[in-house]
């Protein structure tokens, strides 16, 4: 293989990468303009390899979308409503903590709860909502709320982000999902979500997030108007912060999806893209533990593929997302545990159920609510 990777025009890059040392904005610009996949993948599944040995990581989880009724209109999102308009709902808090403990006793350890920027819902609401299903599964871990919603929240509270958060975790927050982050480029921000918080922002939160102990997770949408110049910059972008506070858990590069977005012309991502993407962002993120192939998105059997490419972690069981099959996505809305062991097992690897915080889950018994 040595004698193979000299013949690539990208080996001194790779080799860079090979013997640990940190890429530059340079070196990551050359790799997504390359299409030499199967050097850049080879090297990619070494890293991964360093970092995790031969396991790939699955948690049992459940997405709770509380209400899609959004402030806001980016153009990549077919997820949102305004209020009154078709298709807009919220839960209430008798249904959420209903789907809460059905998902605990189907032996879930994580709840991932995210939803629109509504403009109503009072503070004390979300507050409620947490503490509610904290003391009813105390066991469960809690991933709720984008840096995006947190920012809306400390603003409908009128308080501080650092506030907001502090009260958030002691209701029982128990962690944040990278979702928001999108592309932090202005230009990229401006043409397609103008309304949104900003990539500094975005930033921000998770750095008052991480002072305050809680872990989260880092995203990138890609596939739509970005430049691989974007994508890189928006990866260092995330490696200086991490080099900052050691907060991110793992990345989740996110494929657009195009329909029923106002993006509805663009084609969809090809699995050359998707797995230059997961496999440089390994190479990229050097102070990263995991790289996850959010299935939902990417697709099961790329998914499966990717675990050669730089991806570690094939995400969970998910049941019930609404945010991607808005905007046409394919997949199912859930997978069993027993279908996720097995792609696991075809791709050669080792299955390791997870928790959130990456502890292996010991006992496969159901995690039984209070009543």
């Amino acid at each position: 293989m040595e004698k193979l990777l000299k013949l690539s025009p990208l080996y001194d890059i790779l080799k860079k990468a090979e013997q640990g040392e940190r890429l530059s904005f340079g070196d990551g610009v050359r790799l997504f303009k390359s299409n030499d996949i199967h050097h850049i993948g080879h090297i990619a599944n070494i890293v991964r390899e360093r970092k995790n040995g031969n396991k790939a990581y699955y948690i049992t989880n459940r997405h709770i979308n509380y209400s899609n009724i959004c402030k806001n209109r980016c153009k990549f999102c077919a997820f949102s409503r305004e209020k009154d308009k078709a298709g807009a709902y919220e839960m209430d808090m008798d249904e959420i903590i209903e789907k809460a403990v059905a998902a605990a006793d189907e032996g879930a350890t994580e709840l991932h709860i995210v939803g629109g920027l509504h403009p109503d819902l009072p503070f004390d609401f979300y507050v409620k909502m947490i503490s509610a299903i904290h003391e009813r599964c105390p066991d469960v871990h809690i991933q709720a709320f984008t840096a995006v919603e947190i920012e809306h929240l400390s603003q409908m509270a009128k308080l501080s982000v650092s506030q907001t958060l502090k009260i958030l975790k002691e209701a029982g927050l128990g962690s944040m999902p990278g979702g928001g982050a999108e592309v932090f480029s202005p230009t990229i921000r401006q043409q397609l979500c103008p309304e949104k918080l900003s990539g500094e922002g975005w930033l921000n939160v998770m750095r008052e997030a991480h002072a305050l102990g809680l872990r989260s997770n880092a995203t990138m949408l890609y596939g739509h108007v970005e430049t691989p110049e974007d994508r890189v910059n928006h990866l260092i972008m995330l490696r200086e912060l991490q080099d900052q506070t050691g907060g991110f858990m793992s990345f989740i590069p996110l494929a657009f999806h195009p329909k029923n977005t106002e993006l509805a012309n663009h084609f969809s991502t090809t699995a050359m893209l998707d797995l230059k993407v997961t496999s440089i962002s390994r190479l990229m993120l050097d102070n990263f533990g995991h790289v996850k192939a959010f299935w939902i998105m990417l697709g099961i059997k790329l998914s499966q593929i990717s675990l050669s490419f730089g991806v570690d972690d094939i995400d969970g069981t998910v049941q019930e997302e609404k945010i991607t099959h808005a905007a046409g996505a394919e997949t199912p809305e859930a997978l069993s545990v027993q279908e996720i062991i097995r792609l696991i097992k075809e791709a050669g690897r080792d299955p390791v159920e997870r928790d959130t915080l990456y502890n292996p889950v010991q006992s496969k018994k159901p995690l039984v609510c209070a009543v």
